[in-house]
């Protein structure tokens, strides 16, 4: 799921940040707008569809054409493959540990209280709801 191609990722982050389902033609007029190197309305076809086969892209017609559209959000997607990389390792715990040593604190608060939300916890979590200091 993370082996994007750099043009898969282009489409996924094009429907990823539009409110609707696009036409091919109105993808390749996104993914050219900025590009050094205009992309034919086959290439970006022929990716959309590769995109619908890996489940990443829905498509539904609309007139001799479809819509495409992302399956799944990009936080969605990014859970996915952060869980995939994840279900990789035999043994979890030194993946986890080094993932909590080497996230922003910011971000580990962030995920403490996530955490602490799923298991109900949130004393834990220091400065968090409910938050209640260790006893000295």
């Amino acid at each position: 799921m993370n082996n994007l191609g750099s043009l898969e990722r282009a489409i996924m982050e094009v429907l990823w940040d539009s409110t609707r389902p696009m036409l091919v033609r109105e993808l390749q007029g996104a993914l050219n707008a900025d590009a050094d190197k205009l992309l034919a309305y086959t290439t970006v076809q022929t990716v959309a569809e590769r995109l619908v086969k890996k489940g990443l892209l829905s498509r539904t017609p609309e007139r001799k054409a479809f819509r495409y559209a992302a399956s799944h959000s990009r936080d969605e997607h990014v859970t996915a493959v952060m869980l995939e990389a994840l279900a990789e390792s035999p043994d979890r715990a030194p993946v986890l540990s080094r993932f909590a040593q080497s996230v922003d604190i910011d971000d580990a608060l962030r995920l403490l209280e996530e955490l602490a939300r799923r298991t109900g916890e949130q004393r834990h979590v220091a400065g968090g709801p409910g938050w209640v200091p260790p006893p000295a």
